[in-house]
């Protein structure tokens, strides 16, 4: 599956989750634009570590949760690069508590970043996908969103909503051949997983059919999948990357 020519942004692309997908874009021959918000040190190691390996890449900061910053993250890959071919919507963050004590501001919070920021990212990139002559839209949500975790009605929700924004995003963009699919990760052995009691790891592990945790690779590899041509009659279609535990 090759990328090569192409200009590809990843969200959250510096660490966890979206670290690994912007460096398998990037093994693929993609030009990877790594947004990150906070995470400068770890943005600049991940460019480095692209530059090593002979791809090409740019960090570029900004709060996705704002609709400014979103546009002026597009603007700056379009004054960079000219076009812009490949969107992973990766940013997202977690504040969970039972509804009974969770704040409005944790539950905005996470709406904001996880759900309209997905929206701030896909409205100004809009434009530039349809025009680019090959475009794919790609949203990371979860199968918090898809089955609800107690807990997570913020995150839930907003993972739900992704997957209702692909769906009509996907017939949006249908007409100008983007594609726009939803991948929705299980349980992946990330830095936040590794702060699990070990006791809680098992009983979500015995769930899973596989009876194991995924690594960010699988979520990486599906990411290229459906950024390839290979992928190119497939759109509006949840990816569930969970070992089967949604069967």
């Amino acid at each position: 599956m090759d990328l090569s020519n192409k200009i590809a942004l990843v969200t959250g692309g510096a660490s966890g989750i979206g670290r690994t997908i912007s460096l398998e874009l990037a093994k693929r021959g993609a030009t990877v634009v790594v947004n990150y918000n906070r995470s400068r040190d770890a943005a600049d190691s991940l460019i480095k570590e692209i530059e090593a390996m002979h791809g090409q890449a740019l960090a570029i900061q900004a709060d996705v949760s704002k609709y400014e910053d979103a546009g002026r993250l597009i603007e700056t890959i379009i004054s960079q690069y000219g076009t812009l071919n490949i969107v992973v919507n990766n940013a997202g963050i977690t504040d969970d508590a039972l509804i009974l004590r969770m704040s409005e501001e944790q539950f905005s919070r996470v709406i904001d970043t996880n759900l309209k920021g997905v929206w701030n990212v896909s409205k100004h990139s809009a434009k530039v996908l349809l025009k680019s002559g090959y475009g794919r839209l790609i949203n990371i949500s979860s199968i918090s969103g898809v089955l609800g975790n107690a807990g997570q009605s913020n995150y839930s929700a907003a993972k739900a909503g992704v997957i209702g924004m692909t769906k009509a995003l996907a017939r949006e963009f249908a007409g100008r051949n983007v594609t726009v699919n939803a991948i929705a990760p299980g349980f992946i052995e990330t830095e936040m997983t590794k702060k699990l009691p070990e006791d809680a790891v098992k009983a979500w592990a015995n769930q899973i059919p596989l009876k194991r945790f995924g690594q960010p690779e699988d979520v990486a590899y599906a990411v290229v999948f459906l950024a390839s041509e290979q992928a190119s009659y497939i759109t509006g279609h949840t990816l569930e990357v969970d070992g089967g535990l949604v069967m």
